[in-house]
């Protein structure tokens, strides 16, 4: 890698450092996981001062550094407003950003994981206001494709007890199943109501 390159990332982590710096962690697609010092984005006159906040995405020219790169030049091509304004879209995507933070790597391309990642904070953006336990559904969902990629997936197509076919019942609000870690995904709650009534104690 040359002194400088560019990059498009977003910005999952921030945290100032000196007078009026941050220390940005950014999810980018070419070079994966980097850290990067905004030089003066504490300023309120700051070019570097929005783009440098949380789920802001940029196209980055940096100069590499002995011990931090600094970011010198960034482009905002997307941002996420209304995540900030929702605190349980806020809270959700921050619980995203820090499953992709504990599996992305660092100086290899991440394109999968940075796609997937801005497609499920642009989904729970959209959600509508008065909906907050949408919300809910949504993080599972983007935990799920996380999973996925990580080769984690839980399964959730058939019991993990009894290796039965689950069908969901649309017609049925009170259709449910349950979900054991130590199974590895879902299970039938009539079988897990019987063995525990039979006291075998497998979840």
């Amino acid at each position: 890698m040359s002194k400088t390159y560019k990059t498009t990332g977003i910005n999952l982590k921030t945290q100032a450092i000196g007078e009026s710096d941050r220390l940005v962690t950014i999810l980018t697609r070419e070079f994966g996981l980097i850290r990067a010092v905004a030089p003066g984005s504490r300023k309120h006159n700051s070019s570097l001062g929005g783009r440098s906040g949380m789920f802001v995405v940029n196209e980055l020219l940096i100069a590499k550094g002995r011990s931090l790169d600094k970011i010198t030049q960034a482009q905002t091509i997307k941002s996420y407003p209304g995540l900030a304004k929702n605190l349980g879209k806020l809270a959700a995507s921050q619980y995203l950003a820090e499953v992709v933070l504990c599996q992305a790597l660092s100086e290899q391309p991440q394109e999968e994981l940075y796609e997937l990642l801005n497609e499920h904070l642009s989904r729970i953006e959209e959600l509508p206001s008065h909906e907050p336990s949408a919300v809910v559904a949504y993080l599972a969902h983007g935990l799920f494709h996380l999973l996925a990629i990580a080769g984690l997936t839980p399964q959730v197509q058939a019991c993990c007890l009894t290796g039965n076919t689950l069908t969901p019942d649309f017609t049925n609000p009170d259709w449910q199943v349950g979900f054991s870690i130590p199974t590895g995904g879902t299970v039938c709650l009539t079988t897990w109501k019987r063995l525990k009534e039979e006291g075998m104690r497998r979840l």
